[in-house]
C-alpha cells in the first residue's frame, strides 16, 4: 500500500458512501482512477466490507457488554456457535485467564443475562465475567 492507498483507506473509514469523483479528488486522483483503486484494494483483501455505522441505542441495542468467557476445553473451533447468538457482535480468542472474548449488545440487561445462559450451553464454557460499558467514550477506525 502506498500513500494514497492509505489516504483512500482513511477517507471511506470517514465515509464508505462517498462518490468516487469526491474521494478521487481528496487524493488527487480522477474518479476513475480511485475507483480502480479501491477495486485493488478489495481484491488484496485491504477492503473487506463496506458497511454503516448504526447507532446502537437507536435500534435498541443501548446495552454494551464485554463478556470474558473461561472454559475447560480449547474454544478456537467454537466460532460457531458463538456466532449463532446474534446479540455477540464479535469473539476472540484471547491469552489470559480467560479463553474468549465477546462483544454483546443487547436491549436490556435481563436479555444480555439470556445471552450468558446461551454461553453457558456452549460445550466447555465453564463460567463468564461480564462488564457492562456505562458509556462509549470514543471508538476509532483502525490507524494507518
Amino acid at each position: 500500500m502506498d500513500g494514497i492507498d492509505r489516504a483512500i483507506v482513511v477517507r471511506l473509514q470517514q465515509d464508505a458512501g462517498q462518490s468516487y469523483a469526491a474521494l478521487g479528488a481528496a487524493v488527487g486522483l480522477s474518479a476513475g482512477a480511485a475507483h480502480e483503486r479501491v477495486r485493488k484494494l478489495r481484491e488484496r483483501g485491504v477492503i473487506r466490507r463496506t458497511t454503516v455505522d448504526v447507532d446502537p441505542a437507536a435500534v435498541g441495542s443501548g446495552v454494551l457488554a464485554f463478556v470474558m468467557v473461561d472454559s475447560n476445553a480449547w474454544m478456537g473451533d467454537s466460532g460457531g456457535q458463538f456466532a449463532a447468538i446474534d446479540e455477540i457482535q464479535e469473539a476472540h480468542i484471547i491469552a489470559g485467564s480467560a479463553s474468549v472474548l465477546v462483544k454483546v449488545r443487547t436491549a436490556t440487561t435481563g436479555q444480555l443475562q439470556d445471552v450468558l445462559r446461551r454461553l453457558y450451553a456452549i460445550e466447555g464454557v465453564s463460567g463468564t465475567q461480564a462488564t457492562v460499558a456505562l458509556e462509549t467514550l470514543f471508538e476509532r477506525p483502525l490507524p494507518l
